[in-house]
């Protein structure tokens, strides 16, 4: 119906469980900053479904996305699309009608039958791999593995910054049965040289970059390769709610174990000002009891609340709640706010630094309620 406008440009296809969307951001400015058009295009939103298809940084216009939405709405409706997979049509479609040189695209859930992977890329890659949508994506790591690495295509390189070895072999094992190459494994546990500034704050982002400079270095010309050291432009790199800090907030969209270890980990190692509060929205069908374990040993004080974006059926419920404050008392006392907005407000009272975890509904939602703190879109 759209005449595949997937086909007009080149792209480069970016998957995994945890940090996709910075390793997107690093590869999609380097390749703004050699004067390529570029676009990108991720999920879920903050605020606003316009933050995901962007050129150049510029977000599609409103207008422009509610006019591919009344266009497309009879086939929507026609072939039941669910809105991520409609979102995907309108970003090819606008990213071809924009005439971008290069895209950068993030892949949704999973990735084998994820709507984006209708895509022959210049390069695929998986970052790294973390249990998550197991009723989608299977019960254990290898099974998730072999899922994000169906977006391996033959001949196109693939690459992984997977560090755990018997997931590694899975996502390589899987790359090869597809006819990927040549498959690249990035060592991530290398230390950055002393020099080294990165856009995006946190230890973790230097795995996340080293995976995009590996992406750079296997498109072909004119795109690439970029060199041994990471472009200038990877200190430039921005994304809207990766252990993001304005102020004395503190917002990060984690919302698995394995995100909030590395929030974890930020924290401690940037020591923000005391006493540190943390408001947590977590949607039920996730790990939550985990994800706390890990945050209430680094934080105060923690406030439980319930963002309004959330799907009703995936809300905390009181007995949620009462589960929580019956584990150990010895760390963080824990609070249950179900107001969003009083939350927002009691979270405050008393911090010296706020953070807003555990999803991109609780952080979307409290940028959405904060004075500038709205990303542009």
């Amino acid at each position: 119906m759209l005449g595949r406008p997937e086909r007009h440009f080149p792209t480069i296809h970016i998957g995994g469980t945890n940090g996709k969307g910075s390793t997107c951001a690093f590869i999609a400015g380097a390749l703004q900053a050699q004067g390529w058009r570029v676009g990108l295009y991720t999920s879920p939103h903050l605020v606003s479904p316009t933050e995901r298809i962007t050129v150049n940084g510029v977000p599609i216009t409103e207008v422009a996305f509610t006019e591919w939405v009344a266009q497309l709405k009879m086939d929507i409706e026609r072939l039941d699309a669910s809105f991520f997979e409609a979102t995907t049509a309108i970003a090819f479609a606008d990213l071809a009608a924009r005439g971008v040189d290069v895209a950068v695209i993030e892949v949704g859930l999973g990735g084998r039958l994820d709507a984006t992977n209708v895509l022959t890329p210049l390069v695929t890659a998986v970052t790294k791999i973390a249990l998550e949508h197991t009723d989608y994506l299977g019960n254990d790591l290898k099974s998730i593995a072999r899922e994000k690495a169906g977006i391996a295509k033959s001949k196109v390189p693939f690459i992984t910054g997977e560090s755990d070895p018997e997931i590694r072999a899975e996502l390589v094992r899987e790359a090869k049965r597809r006819g990927a190459e040549p498959i690249i494994t990035v060592d991530t546990t290398l230390r950055p040289r002393r020099d080294t500034h990165l856009g995006l704050r946190g230890r973790h982002q230097v795995a996340n970059a080293l995976v995009a400079h590996a992406v750079l270095n296997a498109l072909p010309q004119p795109f690439g390769p970029v060199g041994k050291s990471f472009p200038a432009s990877f200190a430039e790199a921005y994304i809207p709610g990766r252990f993001e800090t304005r102020g004395r907030w503190i917002f990060d969209v984690a919302h698995n174990p394995d995100g909030m270890k590395v929030v974890a980990e930020a924290l401690q190692s940037a020591n923000p000002p005391r006493p540190l509060h943390a408001l947590v929205g977590i949607r039920n069908d996730k790990n939550w009891r985990a994800m706390l374990d890990v945050l209430r040993p680094m934080v105060d004080a923690i406030v439980l609340t319930v963002p309004p974006s959330i799907p009703v059926m995936q809300r905390w419920s009181v007995t949620d709640f009462n589960s929580v404050a019956a584990r150990s008392s010895a760390s963080a006392p824990v609070s249950f706010e179900p107001d969003f907005e009083r939350a927002l407000h009691d979270v405050q009272e008393g911090a010296g630094t706020i953070v807003v975890t555990g999803s991109f509904h609780t952080v979307g939602d409290a940028m959405a309620r904060l004075p500038g703190f709205a990303p542009v879109g």
